[in-house]
């Protein structure tokens, strides 16, 4: 098992380029086996996710040449539409291949995808999303057998806007003879960019980051060269770095159209952030304020991928603060290990209250899932003393080497073995 170990009370300072979205980078990877031509996709990030499934590409049959940041997908000799249990419950976006192998086979055989252990986050959409394109379902010893040999076309609506949901039904429905529209579409960007990468392959989509979506159908997808989205969550993460050590950070590639739930909320703390196309500064006070509610919402909304590193730094924020956690149910786990070093969270179902202090202490802490391990790896920059974060892997999931993002921006941070 691998730790990060952070010596806290180091002020970030520095610039660094942002990263590829795994968000998108994932069904991106997925929609490559739509067409049998290559598709080579750059500025891929180095983390577990993006490597996993990678590898069940390759079991599927495809040919996966993985070169720095540059991924390249060749499934030409594609034979396999049973996903491998598994790699499948190790990461849950293994779920995005089920449009594209039932698109390139008309069947498919998947199990009940894994990941982070955030709460319900139930595949029930998908099913019923493909049902209405007329895939027969059935489900049996804790595997899922799809027959899409009678698919077409048509009118797909959602009870909610599930952005893996809205993907998948998206890749599904581009070879369909005739006009498929998803009613309550999920708005996330990343959506818009896997819109704008099958149509670069002869696509015909429309309406990404509306709650309408239209899919006309057409008989092929040629290959592309495809550069994915910056990842507005590492931008994220890397800006409340730089909030919660009273630090200035400039970030390139940064998609800042997309973070303006973000940004607000950590103006309202204090921090002043200048905007280009492209470029976010931040200087940070040397101590942040309080909001005073914070609600995670789908997109525009605040992401519920950046809750808990604002609930970090609400930690040490001057005044009391609410964060409420609509979107899944178990998403407060790391309050306790927060209280450890030093904070005042007190947590009741999905409300967190947050009464700041003025310090945090170093101790010994687990990360639980991706993004809760990243915000222990913040609090651990405020705090005095040495922190360690064990499960350095599932941050690994979301953030490639994390740590030495941090180090170029003055972080006395090192990975260990424990």
């Amino acid at each position: 098992m691998e730790a990060f170990l952070v010596e806290g009370g180091r002020r970030l300072e520095g610039s660094l380029r942002v990263d590829g979205a795994k968000n998108a980078v994932l069904p991106i990877m997925a929609a490559a086996i739509l067409t049998e031509e290559e598709v080579i996709l750059e500025d891929v990030p180095r983390i577990t996710d993006a490597m996993h499934m990678a590898e069940i590409l390759t079991i599927l049959g495809c040919d996966v040449e993985q070169e720095n940041r540059c991924v390249t997908v060749r499934s030409g000799a594609l034979h396999g539409w049973e996903m491998p249990d598994r790699l499948s419950k190790q990461i849950r976006s293994s779920i995005f291949l089920l449009g594209p192998i039932l698109s390139r086979f008309r069947k498919a055989t998947v199990t009940y995808p894994g990941g982070c252990e955030i709460g319900l986050r139930p595949i029930d959409l998908h099913l019923r999303g493909l049902r209405s394109l007329g895939v027969e379902i059935t489900e049996s010893g804790g595997m899922i057998h799809c027959d899409g040999s009678f698919m077409r076309s048509g009118d797909v609506y959602f009870d909610y806007p599930s952005v893996g949901a809205t993907e998948n039904v998206m890749m599904a429905a581009v070879l369909l003879s005739g006009m498929t529209t998803i009613h309550n579409a999920a708005r996330e960007p990343e959506i818009v960019d896997l819109q704008n990468m099958i149509n670069a392959m002869g696509g015909h989509v429309r309406g990404a980051g509306s709650q309408m979506i239209e899919i006309e159908g057409v008989r092929r997808l040629h290959g592309v060269r495809w550069t994915p989205m910056p990842d507005r969550i590492v931008a994220g993460t890397l800006l409340a770095a730089g909030a919660i050590t009273g630090g200035e950070i400039e970030l390139t590639n940064a998609p800042a159209a997309d973070m303006m739930a973000v940004l607000s909320k950590l103006r309202e703390m204090g921090c002043v952030i200048h905007e280009e196309p492209g470029r976010l500064v931040l200087s940070a006070p040397e101590r942040l304020s309080a909001f005073a509610q914070l609600q995670t919402q789908p997109h525009p909304g605040f992401p519920t991928d950046m809750q808990v590193q604002m609930l970090a730094l609400l930690s040490v924020a001057q005044g009391t603060g609410v964060i409420m956690e609509n979107v899944f149910e178990n998403r407060f786990t790391h309050a306790g290990d927060l209280n450890r070093m030093g904070a005042r969270i007190l947590c009741s179902g999905r409300t967190a209250v947050v009464q700041g202090v003025e310090k945090l202490y170093g101790a010994r802490v687990t990360a639980r899932d991706l993004r809760g391990g990243a915000a222990l790896v913040l609090a651990g920059l405020r705090a005095q003393g040495v922190t360690q974060v064990d499960q350095a892997c599932l941050v690994d999931r979301g953030y490639d080497h994390l740590e030495d993002q941090l180090s170029a921006l003055g972080a006395k941070i090192q990975r260990i073995n424990v």
